[in-house]
């Protein structure tokens, strides 16, 4: 069979527009369009949350019964078009699973009690619209944690239907594995021996990731570098060993973006286009957004972004923890200005808030903003993204569309996509460092700035070679669809080609 007759049947808790709350919402809506452009029939399967309106959708099938170990639930199925081409996603509609406010949780309860039983019944249910659609798929490729139990009920209860169906699961975010109490195990409809026998066990609690890794014919994680990283203790959050264990099944495919979305020369959100030929436009971007933000509007200050969730892994305890962190010596000491976007964990948007209360150079927008995302990336010379890890990033990836020099942490997809600056000849296309620390946040940013200054022509270079790369989402979906051929081939018990 030609991989581009191939019908993959994408499992996810998210995808863009319908459901996001971070990179993963993006990352399988652009692929999904990649991929049927290769030919491939591609369907979605998602839970119709409360914020998705149930006006735009339309009835596929009648109700639909989902096995579980305490009973038949029983769900509405329905169909809307992904934006930008013809892929159908599906969502399953319970108004007790997923009639909430939030994905996994809330503020008051990040992280909702029954999300083993919301999102066994996610995969189970997927499963059965296959059947009641009378479409069988090739491939399940399942979307981390929430989407995991799919290769297991493939495996086991799903089998005799789907005896020919491959399954990729792809890991885009290991420390979130969906660790729940044994008790949830009776929710999964799965019989009791595969607590243990499927590697659901995990020190006295349920794991629903390391029953997917255990489960899946292949696995993938969203960078080259990052499938190394998690095979080590540093950055296996317990499950590395398991991963080295399955390393030849693990592969590395790097995440593209959407260059229609992110694009200097047609973006609806920046003052005026610009290009690597001509940065006119870029220049206006920095006093747009400096304007906005009650900066002073002065193009020869070198101006820092910063977009992110603030959470532990983006490093904003090194940079602006309350003790320790180096923004306020960046602020303090160095000419310059920061400008951050993002929400997350309450003490630092609290420090965060006091910070820009005491420092002149510093604003700080506790929101998620799209236009304002997009103004950052085009309006400042630099972005800081700190990682403590990153299996992919995406910023970094806009930022050097945009002619905005990374600073980042040599991890993940930013080693993959970041070329470090050489002061001797001007190479790179922006500014890594290796320890995730206070002083080396610190330093490195002063040696963009200490660049901006004194090598001007080097930084401008550097802008344009930034911008004249691409990170294409058609050579990633080339890249799924030829992992895709051998988890079938695997599954028929023929030799896959050699990756």
């Amino acid at each position: 069979m030609a991989a581009d007759g191939l019908k993959v049947l994408m499992i996810s808790s998210e995808i863009v527009p319908f459901a996001k709350t971070g990179g993963l919402g993006d990352m399988v809506s652009a692929l999904s369009l990649a991929l049927e452009r290769l030919g491939l029939d591609v369907r979605v399967v998602l839970p119709r949350y409360y914020s998705v309106d149930p006006a735009g959708l339309r009835p596929v099938v009648g109700p639909l019964g989902v096995p579980t170990g305490l009973g038949e639930v029983w769900c509405a199925a329905s169909e809307a078009p992904l934006p930008g081409g013809n892929v159908p996603v599906y969502f399953l509609d319970h108004e007790g699973l997923y009639g909430r406010d939030g994905i996994y949780g809330t503020r008051q309860e990040p992280d909702y009690r029954d999300n083993a039983a919301r999102f066994a019944v996610l995969c189970r249910g997927a499963l059965q619209l296959a059947k009641a659609l009378r479409w069988t798929p090739d491939v399940v490729h399942a979307h981390d944690w929430p989407a995991a139990l799919a290769p297991v009920y493939l495996n086991s209860v799903e089998g005799a239907r789907f005896p020919r169906t491959g399954s990729v699961l792809t890991i885009h975010n290991l420390g979130y594995q969906g660790v729940y109490g044994r008790d949830q195990f009776a929710h999964l409809g799965l019989p009791w021996e595969l607590y243990h026998g499927a590697g659901f066990e995990f020190y006295g609690s349920l794991n629903l990731l390391q029953a997917g890794i255990r489960a899946a014919d292949l696995l993938t994680t969203v960078s080259p570098t990052h499938a190394l990283e998690i095979q080590t203790p540093e950055y296996g959050w317990f499950m590395d060993g398991l991963l080295r264990h399955r390393a030849s099944d693990l592969f590395g495919v790097l995440n593209g973006i959407d260059y229609d979305v992110w694009d200097p020369e047609n973006d609806p959100h920046i003052p005026a286009p610009f290009s690597e030929r001509d940065l006119s436009g870029k220049a206006l971007a920095k006093a747009a957004l400096q304007e906005e933000m009650g900066l002073p509007v002065e193009p020869g200050v070198p101006l820092v972004g910063m977009v992110s969730r603030l959470v532990d892994q983006k490093g904003v305890g090194e940079l602006c923890g309350p003790t320790h962190g180096s923004l306020y010596q960046i602020c303090s000491h160095m000419a310059l200005q920061v400008v951050i976007l993002g929400t997350g964990e309450s003490w630092c948007e609290s420090e965060l808030q006091s910070l820009a209360s005491r420092l002149p150079n510093l604003r700080v927008v506790l929101q998620f903003s799209e236009r304002l995302a997009h103004l950052i990336e085009a309006g400042s010379d630099f972005i800081l993204m700190p990682s403590r890890y990153e299996p992919c990033g995406l910023n970094q990836m806009y930022s050097l569309r945009y002619g905005t020099l990374p600073i980042v942490r040599r991890t993940g997809g930013l080693a993959d996509t970041v070329e470090s600056y050489d002061e001797a000849t001007g190479a790179g296309t922006g500014f890594l460092f290796d320890q995730l620390t206070p002083r080396a946040i610190y330093d490195t940013v002063g040696w963009a700035v200490w660049a901006y200054f004194n090598r001007p022509e080097q930084v401008d270079a550097m802008r344009r070679r930034g911008m004249r790369l691409r990170f294409s989402w058609e050579d990633s979906a080339a890249h799924y669809a030829e992992l895709y051929q051998w988890a079938v081939d695997r599954r028929l018990g023929r030799t896959p080609r050699t990756w």
